[in-house]
């Protein structure tokens, strides 16, 4: 009998090129490069190049991975039909990205092609259609239309444009942009471990992706970022309340949570057991974003609750290692650039669909089957009864 690795943790399954997580280190590198370095300076487009391609794009290289991007955001009649029948039903977003990811195959020439370049032209549609998927089915369901793509705009641009048919500012482009390429790949974590192991079979790649997007949905993967939007929301109401100064009432409300065995999220992670760099990375987001904005308390307020959380989590947790983690200052970067909180999560796979694909690219050309073992715990040798005697 072998040892069970609960979750597999610590278990390499494959080699890659497109990201390394260091835990104990805080660090966090894609394709070669610290986040810190890549994300606040990268456009998405160039990101995403770098994942498929193992370099950075020339400019002349990059404006035609743009333009082609341009030419596959639009979606089929039938999948906007499809949303629309999810909007009315009131599915969650992230059922109406899967159904509409599964859909778009209805515009491929040939579907059952299987070369190189067949699948690297579905990663570009399936990159290129996410914001589509996702502006399209928010806006049906505020019983909106949904806004046609714009071709003059940018990957992150576009997507905030079809969301509300305004072109968005600079600043919030540019703090998009810096979250969408610091999320857009992490090592293996359970959406890009659930895509490779479909594709292993020798599924095809929008089948990985829409497993992986499945994955996502889960609240301990892709869920959390607007609940810890609202507790630093619920704090700063009950320091209005009570006259009490912020800090103070953020440390009460922690220990309540703790003594009552709640989760505190935003903080706390399965790999980095320092301050998670993604977190970093999207605290000076932030501070760009806000700065001089008539809602930049409400930044000073968030770092003032992560400053007396963290407090009381070493005082109450000690050994734990628990610090902040991205989903804190994701929720406050994607509120400051004005998306709703159910938003959060497939904004979140508008990112990670180009860490996906990479990862389906590099599965397929493995070709080697995923096929994990597991260990019965059940009983040996009973006796048959037939029905009647039970």
């Amino acid at each position: 009998m072998g040892e069970i690795i609960a979750g597999l943790e610590g278990i390499f399954v494959a080699k890659t090129r497109t990201s390394r997580v260091d835990g104990e280190a805080g660090e966090l590198t894609i394709g070669g490069f610290p986040v810190e370095r890549i994300a606040p300076n990268a456009t998405f487009e160039e990101v995403v190049f770098l994942l498929w391609e193992d370099r950075l794009p020339t400019e002349s290289e990059v404006r035609t991975l743009r333009e082609d991007l341009v030419s596959r955001r639009c979606v089929p009649p039938e999948t906007l039909g499809l949303l629309g029948r999810a909007a009315q039903r009131g599915l969650h977003p992230m059922d109406a990205l899967r159904i509409g990811a599964s859909s778009l195959g209805l515009t491929e020439e040939d579907p059952r092609a299987g070369s190189r370049e067949a699948n690297a032209g579905r990663a570009r549609t399936l990159v290129a259609a996410f914001p589509t998927l996702a502006a399209a089915h928010a806006r049906l369901r505020a019983g909106a239309e949904p806004i046609e793509p714009d071709p003059a705009l940018g990957h992150a641009a576009n997507y905030l444009y079809m969301l509300t048919g305004e072109r968005p500012a600079a600043p919030a482009v540019r703090a998009l942009e810096t979250y969408l390429n610091t999320v857009v790949d992490h090592g293996m974590n359970a959406s890009t471990f659930s895509a490779r192991v479909i594709v292993s079979t020798r599924s095809d790649m929008t089948s990985a992706v829409v497993g992986a997007i499945g994955a996502l949905k889960g609240p301990l993967h892709g869920g959390a970022p607007g609940p810890a939007l609202d507790m630093v929301f619920e704090i700063q109401k009950r320091a209005q309340i009570s006259g009490r100064p912020l800090a103070d009432e953020a440390r009460r409300w922690a220990e309540e949570a703790i003594g009552a065995g709640e989760r505190i999220m935003g903080f706390g992670h399965r790999v980095y057991k320092v301050r998670d760099p993604r977190a970093e990375v999207l605290e000076a987001a932030a501070s760009t974003l806000f700065a001089d904005r008539e809602d930049a308390a409400l930044y000073r307020d968030a770092r003032t609750v992560e400053t007396a959380l963290l407090e009381t989590l070493a005082r109450n947790k000690p050994g734990r290692r628990l610090q902040t983690n991205v989903e804190f200052y994701t929720a406050l970067v994607l509120h400051g650039i004005g998306l709703s909180a159910e938003l959060f999560t497939p904004t979140f796979a508008i990112a990670r669909v180009g860490g996906w694909t990479a990862h389906v690219l590099e599965q397929i050309d493995d070709d080697r089957l995923i096929r994990p073992r597991a260990m019965y715990a059940g009983e040996f040798d009973r006796a048959w009864v037939p029905i009647e005697k039970r």
